[in-house]
């Protein structure tokens, strides 16, 4: 059977209380981009981690793939490493500069969307992901989940609350990985907006 192994980097990343947060950068993390300005990339390539805003992170290793786990300001990263290649999911602001080298996918998420790639070295790339405009009791409904959720979490993040009775925008990666394929699930909840942006991927090997 294949090992499998989680390295968290962030003493907050799995905790579902507020991360306490850097006066100096304060400014940088209180507030979201806006949900509707979120845009979802594929690259066949990593993305230099200086140009996002990281919070947290983790680490998966399998005997024959590693995975790397981001989450950011507007979103997360996942960084693929296998058969000496590198494949990164990327969510960002659209007004977030990101290199268009190796780009192959760019798109707004907008309502639900979905996409498919087979890569030269085997590897089968399929995801989906949505945005999801919801009620203010339905969505305080699921971003208590999602709290829930974030303690067994590769990762999770808190962001400081931006109003008194808003509750804390919160993120979060999940994931199965198996020697021959490994499923990713991310959420990240926007309280300003009453929105709620999902994504699945499965990387098939």
């Amino acid at each position: 059977m294949a090992t499998c192994r989680i390295q968290r980097y962030n003493p907050y990343a799995i905790s579902s209380a507020k991360a306490p947060v850097d006066p100096l950068h304060m400014s940088l993390s209180s507030v979201r981009p806006d949900a509707r300005e979120l845009v979802f990339h594929l690259f066949a390539r990593s993305v230099h981690p200086e140009l996002l805003d990281v919070r947290a992170e983790a680490e998966i290793w399998q005997d024959n793939y590693a995975v790397s786990l981001k989450l950011c300001d507007a979103g997360h990263v996942v960084s693929l490493r296998i058969r000496g290649e590198t494949v990164t999911e990327v969510t960002s602001a659209r007004e977030h500069p990101l290199p268009q080298t190796c780009q192959l996918l760019e798109e707004r998420i907008r309502g639900s969307q979905q996409g498919s790639i087979d890569f030269d070295n085997g590897v089968k790339y399929h995801a989906s992901y949505q945005l999801e405009q919801l009620d203010p009791e339905v969505f305080l409904n699921v971003h208590q989940e999602l709290i829930r959720d974030s303690r067994s979490a590769a990762v999770a993040f808190t962001f400081p609350t931006v109003g008194r009775f808003d509750p804390a925008p919160l993120s979060l990666i999940t994931t199965d990985s198996w020697s021959d394929s490994l499923l990713v699930n991310a959420f990240h909840t926007f309280p300003e907006n009453g929105a709620v942006v999902k994504t699945q991927s499965l990387f098939e090997f």
